[in-house]
């Protein structure tokens, strides 16, 4: 179980109300340090809302948050000199330089972090003279990501930071979020881009509708799926009732949801034969976090 002196952010209860329009409704989670939480949740669901009160951007209109012990709300001072946020709009004057709003940001942190060992991590040598407005969507986010960096935080939100991000760049920027997190910082990673929250996760939040959906290890919310396509179609419905498990077709794949035995594999080869169709492709596996995301915001899938 987790200890309390092991938590980086706790939100209990908390509710963000707009007029008369509640965008959170008791929503209550743990982060703990050393460990990365992706939060999911559709446009509208008050992943942004909940995210900007443990900030500190947004007062809660009830509930309690408490950020490394601090109240992000009244205590965001001290707070701000151990949290790193990198925003997706980024936030920074287009004429700024690279390598001089880097050093600029350490020195008002007071960090002993070196500014080019910054710059290195994140793949900007080349652009330290570079104004923020010359760069491309790409190297915009790595400069946000920095910026990030420069509190030496000890708990960190990323907003999108892979979007718009070469393959080379996600890469760095993965090995910079496990960097973090094995040097003991919270990382609560914001994003729609299912496979590198998959690639990233410890837990996962998933939100919807303002509540919280989903809340654990990634590897305990999953379950087992077998995935196969047909040389044929073959009626789901006829699938699952011979299974026992939900069956669902997914672009030209079909998911067992709930197993992955190889017995329950053979009876679905003797299926797609009275059918006149045969099996290609079949695997074994945990379900993919898009397919578990889908679970808990939509039910069944058509």
């Amino acid at each position: 179980m987790t200890q309390t002196t092991d938590l980086a952010l706790e939100v209990d209860n908390l509710v963000v109300r707009y007029g008369h329009v509640t965008a959170v409704n008791g929503v209550s989670f743990h982060v703990r340090s050393g460990s990365v939480m992706v939060i999911l949740g559709r446009n509208g669901a008050g992943k942004t809302s909940t995210i900007e009160v443990c900030e500190g951007f947004r007062p809660p209109t009830s509930g309690r948050v408490r950020v490394l012990g601090f109240d992000p709300t009244t205590q965001r001072a001290q707070l701000n000199r151990h949290m790193g946020v990198m925003l997706q709009g980024g936030g920074i004057y287009p004429s700024a330089r690279v390598g001089e709003t880097i050093d600029h940001y350490c020195s008002l942190y007071g960090s002993k972090t070196d500014p080019t060992d910054i710059i290195e991590r994140v793949g900007l040598e080349h652009l330290q003279k570079h104004s923020w407005k010359t760069l491309s969507g790409g190297e915009k986010q790595r400069l946000s990501l920095a910026l990030a960096l420069c509190a030496s935080p000890r708990i960190a939100f990323l907003d999108e930071p892979t979007a718009g991000v070469d393959l080379d760049g996600r890469h760095a920027i993965r090995a910079i979020i496990r960097d973090l997190a094995a040097g003991g910082c919270a990382v609560i990673l914001a994003t729609h881009e299912m496979d590198e929250a998959e690639r990233c996760a410890d837990d996962v939040l998933i939100i919807d509708a303002g509540k919280v959906m989903a809340h654990g290890a990634l590897s305990d919310l999953r379950k087992p799926e077998i995935r196969f396509r047909l040389s044929a179609p073959v009626p789901t419905l006829a699938m699952a009732e011979a299974l026992g498990f939900p069956v669902v077709a997914e672009g030209d794949e079909y998911v067992v949801i709930g197993s992955s035995d190889a017995s329950d594999i053979a009876i679905i080869a003797r299926i797609a034969d009275e059918h006149a169709a045969s099996v290609v492709d079949v695997r074994a596996g945990s379900q993919r976090l898009e397919t578990l995301f889908r679970d808990f915001t939509d039910g069944a899938h058509t």
